[in-house]
């Protein structure tokens, strides 16, 4: 007994699927499009102790034992969505997208 994907794999012919258009997905989204949410791009610091917080003055640096150039991680709302790296735009300190979970 031949099912639908027999069927279409004998004939040479996929089903069709719908797939929304931009306009039918972007409704679907309306909803939902001013909702708040947190974006953090998140630089580890493995090693960092209560004894180096004690230590924190204004102007002290933390060396955080990353690499230039290693990705971070990016999370919405505590939930990984991808990895990013930090860069410079002009005069700001900017986080470009390098992966997407």
């Amino acid at each position: 007994m031949a099912g639908a994907t027999g069927v279409a794999a004998e004939t040479g012919t996929l089903p069709s699927v719908s797939v929304p258009s931009d306009a039918e997905e972007d409704a679907q989204w309306k909803p939902v499009m001013e909702l708040p949410c947190t974006l953090v791009a998140d630089l580890p610091v493995p090693a960092f102790k209560i004894a180096d917080l004690l230590k924190l003055r204004i102007g002290s640096v933390i060396d955080a034992g990353w690499h230039v150039g290693r990705d971070v991680p990016l999370r919405l709302n505590g939930l990984l969505i991808g990895w990013s790296e930090f860069e410079v735009v002009e005069k700001n300190l900017a986080v470009r997208l390098t992966e997407l979970v």
